[in-house]
């Protein structure tokens, strides 16, 4: 039975140059970043040059790149710090954020009784930037919160526009760009954003490596302690060889991001066009979405909801219904709660997303798996 990768939103494969450059150093470059005999030395030597090489696919400084274990603790560092430190009383966010966000809110509106705004979604899914511009005209010390890429149904943040609102209104930007680096262009020289982050297996990267961007004198505090390492911003022994796998992965990303959005881009308007011929009273959830991801919901009746992924992952079909942090979960997705109707909600809806590794021959394995139902 062939096996059909479409919930590349998830997570990634490994690109087989990026297995190549871990396993050298898993095997070769085994010293210590923060030793200071030639092993050491030659490990921090790959650590920086790792980290100029991520800093010039962004058009940051090397400097403002800090190191971290996934995009999660990255949000939970610069939000928490925001609050703690650089003694923000208000965050504006989304319900349609990732819960590394939404609950890391609530969270520091829980302890240390923090203003919490919720910028309204058009229903077509995406930000409603007047009502941004709106809840701004409270002058407050402010850190805006907003996804560049929404991990659900792809809906896309003008993110030059969101920049400079903030700007104009003195407010701290940050976003979570999981998404989108790696597979858009992002010039932080441009776009002057305050705060950003990555993690390296949604771009054919490893699991458990991301990275944060922090502008320079930002005045972030750790979130942890215990050592100096990355200036003293994130602790612990870094991770050397997931690191330069990371940089390797979103190197081979930007090289071919051309030549890749295109060849996904063709894929999403076929899986489209047999979606619609297939399955015409099907739905596709949210505008102007991201050439990769494609969310639907599907003619179905209710009663197949629940059991729609797993019919289709014993066909060799892997796809989601959302995001993989709530794969557990049997509650609509809170995403969708703020675009569907009540009814659309009981309906089974699939997010699909794809990757330069996918074929035709895939969607059409989805579509008649999808058939069988």
């Amino acid at each position: 039975m062939k096996k059909v990768y479409l919930d590349n939103a998830s997570t990634t494969a490994l690109h087989p140059e990026v297995i190549l450059e871990m396993t050298k150093i898993l095997t070769e470059d085994y010293g210590n970043p923060s030793s200071t005999h030639s092993l050491g030395r030659n490990a921090k030597s790959i650590l920086e040059l790792s980290r100029k090489s991520i800093a010039k696919q962004i058009n940051a400084s090397a400097a403002e790149i800090i190191f971290t274990s996934c995009g999660t603790e990255a949000n939970n560092w610069i939000m928490r710090s925001a609050v703690k430190d650089l003694k923000v009383t208000r965050i504006i966010t989304s319900k349609i954020e990732h819960h590394a966000v939404l609950h890391t809110a609530l969270a520091l509106q829980n302890e240390y009784a923090i203003q919490v705004d919720f910028v309204k979604i058009k229903p077509n899914g995406e930000v409603d930037l007047t009502h941004l511009v709106e809840l701004l005209s409270e002058e407050r010390k402010t850190l805006v919160s907003l996804m560049h890429v929404n991990n659900e149904t792809g809906t896309i943040l003008d993110l030059d526009r969101a920049t400079q609102i903030c700007m104009e209104n003195h407010a701290l930007f940050h976003s979570d760009t999981v998404q989108s680096i790696g597979k858009t262009k992002i010039d932080l020289q441009h776009t002057l954003i305050d705060f950003v982050v990555a993690s390296a297996h949604k771009f054919h990267g490893p699991k458990g490596v991301g990275f944060a961007f922090v502008r320079k004198n930002s005045g972030l505090q750790p979130l942890f302690f215990g050592g100096e390492q990355e200036k003293g911003q994130r602790p612990g022994t870094e991770a050397l060889h997931q690191i330069a796998g990371m940089a390797k992965a979103l190197e081979l990303s930007y090289t071919n991001l051309d030549k890749d959005r295109n060849y996904i881009s063709d894929l999403k308007r076929y899986l489209l066009q047999r979606l619609k011929a297939d399955f015409p009273n099907s739905k596709i959830n949210g505008e102007n979405t991201f050439y990769n991801i494609v969310n639907v919901t599907l003619p179905f009746t209710a009663d197949k909801t629940s059991m729609i992924v797993f019919s289709l992952d014993m066909k060799g079909i892997a796809v989601s219904r959302g995001s993989a942090c709530q794969s557990g979960s049997i509650r609509p997705s809170h995403v969708l709660a703020e675009i569907l109707s009540q009814e659309d909600l009981k309906k089974p809806s699939l997010r699909i997303s794809l990757s330069h590794f996918n074929t035709k021959e895939d969607i059409d394995l989805l579509i008649e798996g999808l058939k069988a139902i």
